[in-house]
């Protein structure tokens, strides 16, 4: 509590949580702050709008994985179901790393849903559930959007120094969205499942 003349006074300590607080914005989305990481200001802002961009993107395909992890139909109906949900967990990784790199660098990090709605790159799917072919190839379309996007910031946070996102991108976002391409690639092979 503040007193009129900006003093701070205390309150009675008791169990009961001060509810509905509000207070100042004390950084905006799209700014660094200052840390003693070796990086310079231009680069760390470079990295961290690259890696907001990859975040927003990376918790969309987060979203299609439990959408299709949930609306998977047909005869694969469990191993996709399964398939999808252990991906989906990966992502989850993925973006708390991202998040985390983000915040290391002085930067803030996407986190709204509907922030990270109105910056990504991965078309919106429809409301409702399409059939399992479609459905896979949504999500590997997402994959090489997210892999496109971090194959060219990768590149650029190594010619601007920055060793951490630039080993990030490429040993944790690029090499867990291939392996993850490849498994649901494999499903769109159309192949005899008895007889050759």
């Amino acid at each position: 509590m503040v007193t009129k003349s900006g003093d701070r006074k205390h309150a009675p300590t008791g169990s009961q949580p001060w509810l509905h607080q509000t207070g100042a914005e004390i950084q905006q989305f799209g700014t660094v702050r200052q840390f003693p990481v070796g990086l310079s200001h231009d680069t760390r802002m470079y990295s961290c709008e690259r890696l907001n961009q990859v975040l927003a993107d990376t918790q969309i395909l987060y979203g299609l994985y439990k959408k299709h992890h949930w609306l998977m139909r047909g005869p694969t109906f469990y191993q996709l179901h399964l398939l999808l949900d252990k991906h989906a967990g990966e992502q989850v990784a993925l973006i708390d790393t991202i998040a985390e790199r983000i915040q290391t660098l002085g930067g803030i990090a996407v986190g709204d849903p509907r922030h990270v709605a109105e910056i990504t790159t991965v078309p919106r799917p429809p409301d409702g559930a399409e059939e399992v072919p479609a459905m896979i190839s949504r999500l590997l379309e997402a994959h090489e959007t997210i892999l496109n996007s971090c194959h060219d910031a990768a590149a650029r946070a190594d010619e601007m120094g920055d060793d951490g996102t630039n080993d990030l991108l490429v040993s944790e976002v690029i090499r867990t969205g291939e392996l993850q391409a490849w498994f649901l690639a494999e499903h769109l092979v159309d192949t005899p499942l008895v007889r050759a």
